[in-house]
């Protein structure tokens, strides 16, 4: 008797039984996907007619109308648009505020001046930047708190993250809502809110790479008697400081479009400015910004990706093989 012959007998499944199987579970998952996409549009166009009925202005009744206030924002003059970008004298000026570009010159020295929407442009990146670098003080030494592998204390530990999970908790602009209230409108209220949202969001992200090093040179440096501020100083830190730079980095793109819609709630900087512009429908003024803003949105963000690459090396964006 072979070992063969004392295994249980398995009937062998034909070719053709496999093939129904596989049918058949092909089959219900479809109709699984169908079911599942009925229920959400039943779901979706009740939550629609739900809202169209308590809405005063009927949302139905005025879809047509959507896009009519584009048309409010198109100017007669394109030239306006790069008058207004770089506030010089327009023709079509009666004395009202929708073509007075000369009157926000900033002059700096003599005849020379900073175009208005460039220096409101300038204070936007600088709330960026300013929150960006107290954040990233701030972020460093909670994420070493926070990592499993560095801190074997345990309610440290614990109450670390639920710092950091109650500061990225509430919107930037909630918060700089709040601040507004109290401090009064201004880059104050907006450095504070963005500051504090950036520190969670960085803190969760450090201590996640911290917890991923290498931990050979941390036991090599608990083996010559080092305390734990010498370990992370100079086991910990050499290794995760390129990742933490270029994540500090990625926040900096986020943070300039964040200071920029707080803006809106009174965080000063061209958000502020470009919410006046669309409310009162001054057309070459809000194509100004808009054109404005993109072009430094997209400049910020090539530089930053730039200087990534130089941190962490390029292999670090190329897909794995």
């Amino acid at each position: 008797m072979t070992i063969a012959d004392t295994q249980p007998h398995v009937p062998m499944q034909s070719t053709k039984e496999i093939a129904t199987a596989w049918d058949r579970m092909i089959a219900r998952r479809r109709f699984y996907t169908a079911l599942g996409l009925v229920i959400l549009v039943v779901a979706f166009v009740s939550s629609v007619r739900f809202a169209d009925e308590s809405n005063a202005g009927h949302f139905f009744e005025r879809l047509p109308h959507l896009f009519d206030f584009l048309s409010w924002l198109i100017p007669k003059d394109w030239t306006d648009v790069w008058r207004a970008l770089f506030d010089i004298a327009s023709p079509n000026d009666k004395g009202g505020e929708e073509f007075n570009f000369a009157n926000g010159r900033v002059y700096v020295w003599g005849s020379f001046y900073i175009p208005e929407y460039f220096e409101l442009m300038i204070i936007t990146i600088n709330i960026a930047l300013v929150s960006t670098i107290i954040a990233f003080i701030f972020a460093v030494p909670l994420s070493f708190f926070a990592a499993r592998n560095l801190t074997k204390n345990w309610p440290l530990r614990i109450f670390t993250k639920r710092i950091m999970e109650f500061l990225r908790a509430f919107p930037e602009i909630v918060i700089a809502g709040l601040f507004s209230a109290i401090l009064s409108i201004g880059p104050v209220a907006a450095i504070i809110a963005i500051t504090l949202h950036t520190i969670g969001a960085l803190g969760k992200l450090f201590y996640e790479v911290a917890e991923n090093i290498d931990m050979k040179p941390d036991e090599g440096m608990r083996a010559v008697g080092a305390n734990w501020l010498e370990r992370v100083r100079f086991a910990a830190l050499p290794q995760v400081m390129p990742n933490y730079a270029s994540y500090a980095l990625l926040r900096l793109e986020i943070n300039v479009r964040a200071s920029t819609i707080i803006g809106a709630v009174g965080g000063g900087g061209i958000g502020e400015e470009l919410k006046l512009s669309i409310s009162r429908g001054f057309g070459a003024k809000t194509m100004a910004l808009v054109l404005l803003l993109f072009v430094t949105i997209v400049a910020v963000d090539q530089f930053s990706a730039w200087l990534r690459r130089r941190l962490v090396g390029e292999h670090a964006f190329l897909l794995q093989h």
